[in-house]
């Protein structure tokens, strides 16, 4: 799971593998597979290093 700051400053977990697509409206959205959209504090380029360090730390073990 990653963590991403909801717009009202809410901080939640999100999987990953979920993650359809990302991007900047000028705010980030980010929409999942199942259709629901999440607008969040973090851009785009850090969700994406978020979603690299996740991978990273899966396959390491």
């Amino acid at each position: 799971m990653i963590e991403v700051t909801k717009i009202n400053g809410t901080k939640v977990l999100v999987n990953p593998d979920l993650i359809e697509l990302v991007e900047e409206t000028p705010d980030t959205v980010i929409a999942f597979t199942t259709g629901r959209k999440l607008i969040v504090k973090e851009g785009r380029q850090e969700v994406k290093n978020l979603v690299k360090s996740y991978r990273k730390e899966i396959f390491a073990d």
